[in-house]
Parts: C-alpha cells; structure tokens; sequence
C-alpha cells in the first residue's frame, strides 16, 4: 500500500497508509492528514486515484505546494516524491517499496518546437522517468507525436521517457505514460480536459492507438505508434 512519510526539519513524525482514493492534507480536524500549522490551509492538498496512477491536486491553498522544490496545482506522483507543504516535508513512497524520483530532463529550448509549443514561460518541463522496478518492462519504444496544427505543424516528438508532460503549464496540461500495455494520455492541468479522436477525456487516463488525433492546448497532434515491424 502506498504511504506518506511524515517529517519536519529530518526528523520523522509519522507515517500514513495512503488506503482510500482520495486522501486529504490540511490543518483542519477532518483531514486524513491533520498537519496543525498555520501555515498550512484548512483544506491544502489532496492524493487521488485516477486508474492506476496517483495525483497530488492543491486545492487553493493559501502559501501553495511542492514537489521535489517545484510548485505545482496538479502532479503525477511517483515513488520517492518529496512534498512541501510549509516546512513540513511528505515522502511519497510507492506500493512495494521506497521506489525513486525520476530524474528531471529539461528540453532543449534550442528548438522551436520545444519552446514555443510547449511552455512559453518557463522554458522547460520536468519529465519525469520511474525507475524499472516501478513501471516493469517498457512497451515497445518508437512512438511519436507529430504536431498537425500551428505554427511547429509537421514537427514531431519521440515519446522516449516512461512519462512525457505535454501542453502549457498555467493553461492545460496532459501526460503521456509509456506503460507494459501501451501508452496512455491523462489530464493533469487546466479546466479543459484534451480530446482524443474528438472524445474529451474527462479525469481518467486514456489508451492511445495508433493514428489517434489529440488536441490539447489548441494544438491538435497526431499519436503514432506502428508498432513491431
């Protein structure tokens, strides 16, 4: 079962069994995590569960959320995960083990794609990749995402990571997994869920096939995935 790891300035505090699917944090009472300080809000984050992946959401609070030293409204976390919430410091740890942190890779910002289409301020997006005992045998490599629309048309993305973020942060975002079944796209970001073939996506994390047209951030790009040859 996956659990929180509680601590303050090193020293652990507690642990919490993540066991519902969604778990509360905040400085109130009737949280499943009650951390009772100030600067903490009332209600301040909550973990969810969307398929088989877990999200942490802030949920407007007043003196904000990190991971791993970046804010963020909505994060896909992943085992090792260190969470910020005042000076109050939450591990994530995965089910089966302590797990890692996938290693932060910025994109090249030398390339207009990378630049312009994906994030216009910050330059760069984390993309985070699990280590092989979270995620077991990788699907086949070879995917790529070619832009259809816009100013980077033509262009195209090899989906190389284990977890692609894709879109502009602030505006909407979506993340694409390369798991041993194939590779999924889920919303992580925005008031407006991306599409896929035309068929908003909602909150659950989709399956992707070959020729699939997703639009995201009014950009449409095409998933293209051949296969084994």
């Amino acid at each position: 079962m996956p659990r929180l790891v509680l601590s303050l300035d090193g020293v652990v505090l507690k642990e919490v069994p993540v066991a519902k699917d969604r778990t509360t944090i905040g400085r109130r009472s009737h949280n499943d995590l009650v951390i009772d300080n100030l600067a903490v809000s009332g209600e301040h984050a909550v973990l969810f569960r969307s398929g088989d992946d877990m999200f942490l959401e802030d949920l407007g609070s007043t003196n904000g959320t990190t991971v791993n030293g970046q804010p963020v409204k909505k994060h896909l976390l992943l085992g090792g995960d260190l969470i910020e919430i005042g000076k109050y410091r939450l591990k994530y740890v995965a089910e089966g083990g302590e797990g890692e942190s996938g290693a932060e890779v910025d994109f090249d910002t030398s390339q207009p794609l990378r630049r312009e289409f994906y994030s216009p301020s910050p330059a760069t997006i984390p993309v985070k990749q699990p280590s092989a005992a979270q995620t077991g045998p990788a699907a086949p490599a070879g995917a790529t995402i070619r832009i259809l629309t816009g100013a980077n048309a033509g262009r195209e993305l090899q989906l190389v990571k284990a977890l692609t973020t894709i879109g502009r942060p602030g505006y909407q975002v979506a993340v694409i997994t390369r798991r041993p079944s194939g590779y999924f796209i889920a919303h992580v970001e925005g008031d407006v869920f991306p599409s896929v073939n035309g068929v908003n996506l909602g909150s659950a994390a989709h399956s992707l096939k070959d020729k699939d047209v997703i639009e995201l951030a009014g950009v449409q790009m095409e998933f293209v995935n051949p296969g084994p040859a």
